[in-house]
């Protein structure tokens, strides 16, 4: 039975059952666990991510196009010897961040050895200083550029891209939790639109919001006093659920609504302050016992660093395009099982990122026992030989096997596409 994460991890449904538990919320750790918290973090961030022993020539990067149809935004990248790599990236971002791509992040690529993406990317991060833009404006192009690579990669060597990010695939299915986005209802409809959805996804697993979203009021007044309790009277005990603040409250009023989970059962508590305040956030962890989430707006390896030595959080939640692409959310995966807490990665809503989400979770042994579910994407037009990509009556997605990303997009579909422009190489004295 799906019942509550505790128990999951013990009937062995999360990734190395009972390996990879969340240590003590509330227990703030005293100065010399730091250093050593530190020091473990450090060892496993150095580890390589990419299997660049897969690889023993160069694959020089030919061409990198950006193609644009309505909006659809896609990458595809061609390499000298004739392999090709395509991805889907983030609509809803990419609107805007298109120049960025084309301006500040493809133009270092071309003419590379593909192969040594790790270095690249980091390198990329320096040309026209690009460091100074850290954060989505960056990280969205990057981790589009980077999938496309990886897809490029996975079809030369017929592995799925988790295989070229891990060992091993310790997830080759994942349970999903329906998630709910919407504020500013009464809880009353937010109760239907959960049951609604649930029905569909067959999920066991919930996650809502909660609060004004980043310090603004609630509406209805005092919603989410209301709606915690009643989403676990609604759903019953052996529902798992979580619940996210988007950084709406101060510190004492985080503390209230958290001890309202605590006492309803909730798994876990994401963002319950502004993302940044980390003096707030470590406040937050050490008056309670719900595991606190974080990372969906993280663009900062450091900053992962730090919140996870100090115990401020027990769940890391990287997005796969926020934080520019699955090698930087390996590492900061590596650094939260170094400490013995878990991985849920965030999934932007637009493209297939719940796709990257899932190859991504099939690479890590300590993801959590559930995994966000949004919506599918039911305007590209794309066929998967290895999955359905829905979930089966038990809430499970089975991960897609097939060479790269595993799915094949419309080819007449692409054709739609325009390519916004030819980039050039770029003078690369700049980078060295």
């Amino acid at each position: 039975m799906y019942a509550t994460r505790r128990e999951a991890f013990k009937t062995g449904l999360a990734s190395a059952a009972g390996l990879f538990l969340p240590k003590t919320p509330h227990h703030t750790p005293l100065a010399a666990e730091v250093k050593a918290n530190y020091a473990k973090c450090d060892a496993a961030a150095a580890l390589p991510v990419f299997k660049r022993e897969l690889f023993p020539n160069p694959v020089i990067i030919d061409t990198i196009e950006l193609l644009h149809y309505k909006k659809s935004w896609l990458c595809r990248v061609r390499a000298k010897n004739g392999a090709e790599g395509i991805s889907i990236s983030n609509a809803q971002q990419m609107e805007t961040l298109y120049p960025i791509f084309m301006e500040r992040v493809a133009p270092f690529f071309i003419g590379q050895d593909a192969c040594d993406l790790e270095r690249l990317e980091d390198l990329s991060m320096v040309f026209q200083s690009n460091y100074k833009a850290t954060g989505l404006a960056v990280f969205v192009p990057l981790a589009t550029l980077e999938f496309a690579i990886l897809d490029l990669f996975g079809k030369m060597t017929k592995r799925p891209i988790g295989l070229l990010i891990s060992d091993k695939i310790y997830n080759p299915k994942i349970a999903v939790y329906q998630a709910n986005g919407e504020r500013y209802i009464t809880p009353e409809e937010t109760i239907e639109h959960l049951k609604r959805d649930v029905a569909i996804s067959k999920a066991k697993a919930i996650k809502f919001k909660l609060g004004g979203r980043m310090s603004h009021a609630e509406t209805p007044p005092d919603r989410s006093a209301r709606l915690i309790p009643m989403v676990r009277e609604t759903f019953g005990d052996k529902m798992v659920i979580s619940a996210d603040s988007n950084g709406s409250y101060g510190v004492a009023e985080a503390i209230r609504i958290g001890k309202i989970m605590q006492e309803y059962k909730y798994d876990f508590y994401e963002e319950p302050i502004p993302f940044d305040d980390y003096d707030g956030l470590q406040q937050v962890a050490d008056a309670l016992e719900v595991p606190i989430a974080l990372g969906e707006q993280e663009p900062s390896i450091y900053n992962f660093r730090h919140v996870l030595a100090n115990n401020s959080v027990g769940i890391v939640q990287q997005d796969m395009f926020y934080f520019g692409g699955m090698v930087r959310s390996v590492k900061v995966a590596r650094m939260a099982a170094a400490l013995g807490k878990q991985c849920i990665p965030h999934i932007s809503s637009t493209g297939l990122g719940y796709l990257y989400m899932m190859h991504f979770v099939s690479s890590i042994p300590n993801s959590g026992p559930y995994h966000e579910f949004k919506e599918f994407n039911n305007d590209l037009p794309y066929t998967c030989s290895t999955s359905t990509l829905r979930s089966s009556d038990d809430g499970v997605i089975t991960v897609p096997t097939g060479p790269g990303v595993g799915v094949e997009i419309d080819p007449a579909y692409i054709a739609k596409h325009e390519v916004m422009k030819v980039v050039r190489p770029a003078n690369m004295k700049e980078a060295e």
